[in-house]
């Protein structure tokens, strides 16, 4: 789903960019940026003009305003239609998250939000920490195509993983009964424990998601440009202050790198 926009950010500085950088990512003066609208987190909706919000669209206009071109948001309803659609022209930075595993195709700029994911178990479960949970017999169910679900595919010894399609389907998995522990962002579990009483959320998360902003891997100097940008928004502390605008609980700016 394609959308234009029309609002920008113009107190966000404009970054040095080499010609071929802005041909890049804007070959014809507008960036087009994916959304990933299952992160409730940084895309929150849309405005009644139908613009869309959240930390992730105003990072994005942010961007376009430093290149100087005009802003068009590709929606998605999950990240792996994001990861689909890379090299194919649809769009031309994403707001994902970072995987080695789709880095063949994507280069991923340094996160700039942290979000941690960790379990939800039912009412009468005798589990008492996140790292009871990685054992036989245990069954883990999780939002297919997510990084943490990418992540627990990939580093589970013992439990067993239960996909569902959507955050709602893999809730409606872990309350039919036969599932230990439900896997999710630790605000998104906050809401599904509401939704079942008794239910807990363990201590200690598993792992942290790490947000970036992904480019064509066949440009390395749009994805240099990018990287810049995301590194100047934190250390100026504009991703902190879009956070705060857009009252996110959950999301934590991620440190800066060593370079």
């Amino acid at each position: 789903m394609s959308t234009q926009d029309s609002s920008s950010n113009s107190s966000w500085p404009t970054l040095g960019l080499p010609e071929v950088a802005g041909r890049q990512l804007a070959p014809d003066g507008v960036l087009r940026a994916a959304l990933n609208l299952s992160n409730f987190l940084l895309v929150s909706g849309r405005s009644e003009a139908g613009e869309w919000r959240g930390v992730a669209p105003d990072m994005a206009r942010a961007m376009a305003g430093a290149l100087g071109v005009g802003i068009e948001f590709m929606a998605y309803d999950t990240p792996a239609e994001v990861v689909r659609a890379a090299g194919s022209g649809a769009w031309t930075v994403a707001f994902i998250g970072a995987d080695p595993a789709r880095a063949d195709r994507i280069r991923f700029t340094e996160p700039y939000v942290d979000i941690e994911a960790g379990y939800l178990v039912p009412p009468g479960s005798t589990l008492r920490h996140a790292d009871e949970v990685d054992r036989k017999p245990h069954r883990i169910a999780a939002f297919r195509g997510s990084a943490y679900a990418l992540w627990l595919a990939s580093h589970l010894q013992h439990a067993s993983l239960v996909h569902g399609a959507t955050f709602d389907e893999a809730f409606e998995y872990f309350r039919r009964g036969g599932i230990d522990a439900l896997a999710s962002l630790v605000p998104k579990l906050l809401s599904d424990q509401q939704a079942w009483p008794g239910s807990r959320i363990l201590p200690g998360a598993f792992m942290t998601v790490q947000q970036s902003v992904g480019s064509d891997a066949q440009h390395p100097e749009g994805a240099l440009f990018v990287q810049q940008f995301v590194r100047d928004a934190k250390a100026t502390g504009r991703v902190a202050a879009l956070i705060e605008q857009h009252r996110v609980a959950g999301l934590e700016v991620s440190p800066l790198r060593a370079r």
